[in-house]
C-alpha cells in the first residue's frame, strides 16, 4: 500500500514466442491489460515505457506471476491449435468508452473461426452507421489476439486494416480456418 491507504498498481509482464512473432504480454491484479505486436526490444522498450505512463508504475518482467503465467499458457495453446478461445480475466483499464463497449462486444460475441464485418458490429452495439468507429476501436485495442479484432472484416469481403500488419491478420485467420494457410 502507499502512504494514503490505496493499493499501489503493480504490473507484470513477458514475452512469449508465437507463430506471428514475439508478442509482449502485460497483467495487473486485475487482468491482462496489453498484449502487443513484434515485441521485438525496440518495440518492447516502447511498449513499456507507455504501459508505465499510462498505468502510472514501472512494468516489471515476471513470467510466472499468477496472472502472467495463465495468459502465457492460453496464447502458447491458442498458437498450438490445442485451445480456441481465452478464459483469462482483462484489465479494460487502457480504453473506454465506445471503443470498450465495441471491443466486449467483440471479445463475446464473434467465436474462433468467425469473422464479423465493421457495420455488423456496430449495430451490434447500437450505433448503425458508425463501421468507422469500429474500425478506430479496432485499431485502439490493447488485447489483440485475445480480443480478436482479426476476425473483423469489411463487408465486402476485403480483409480490412490491421495494427499488428495485414500479413499478421492472415496467418491469425488462417490458424483460425477462416482463410487457407499463407505459403512461405
Amino acid at each position: 500500500m502507499d502512504s494514503h491507504g490505496r493499493y499501489e498498481q503493480r504490473v507484470v509482464w513477458a514475452v512469449v514466442g508465437t507463430g506471428i512473432g514475439p508478442l509482449l504480454l502485460a497483467a495487473t491484479r486485475e487482468g491482462l491489460v496489453n498484449v502487443v505486436f513484434h515485441a521485438t526490444d525496440e518495440v518492447r522498450g516502447s511498449a513499456l515505457e507507455r504501459l508505465a505512463s499510462r498505468l502510472g508504475t514501472e512494468p516489471v518482467e515476471e513470467p510466472g506471476s499468477p496472472p502472467l503465467a495463465e495468459a502465457v499458457r492460453q496464447v502458447e495453446a491458442y498458437f498450438a491449435g490445442e485451445r480456441r478461445d481465452f478464459g483469462l480475466p482483462l484489465d479494460w483499464s487502457l480504453i473506454s468508452g465506445f471503443n470498450r463497449q465495441v471491443l466486449r462486444e467483440l471479445a463475446t460475441g464473434v467465436p474462433f473461426g468467425s469473422v464479423v464485418g465493421y457495420g455488423d458490429l456496430a449495430r451490434r452495439v447500437g450505433r448503425p452507421g458508425a463501421a468507422q468507429a469500429v474500425g478506430m476501436a479496432m485499431g485502439a485495442n490493447p488485447l489483440p489476439v485475445v480480443v480478436p479484432c482479426h476476425r473483423v472484416v469489411e463487408s465486402g469481403g476485403g480483409i480490412g486494416g490491421f495494427g499488428g500488419g495485414l500479413e499478421t491478420k492472415r496467418r491469425l485467420l488462417a490458424l483460425e480456418g477462416v482463410l487457407p494457410a499463407p505459403l512461405f
